[in-house]
């Protein structure tokens, strides 16, 4: 069975499970460009984590995206599970 997977999205390989805030857990495998930015155009900085509202990445984190090796991005792909894990567990705990 061949399943259609977007360019540079691992095949059903997940970090985490299912992201609590929606979006895809999936570390991209693809080369260069085919690792795709996590940027989600809500972009906003959150002053309590330092991570943008949308991507969970940290402003430096946006700025180098471009010219990151990509060893380097699948890395930042890999922390951000955990962020938006601690991003929904501090909103839950807000009610």
């Amino acid at each position: 069975m061949n399943e259609e997977v977007p360019p540079g999205r691992a095949t059903g390989r997940s970090l985490a499970g299912p992201d609590p805030l929606g979006g895809s857990t999936d570390v991209p495998v693809g080369r260069g460009a085919d690792i795709p930015s996590p940027c989600t155009s809500v972009c906003k900085m959150s002053a309590a984590t330092g991570w943008c509202e949308g991507c969970c990445r940290t402003i430096d984190e946006i700025i180098a995206w471009s010219k990151m090796a990509d060893d380097d991005k699948r890395r930042v792909w890999q922390l951000l599970p955990a962020r938006q894990r601690a991003v929904a567990s501090a909103q839950a705990k807000k009610g």
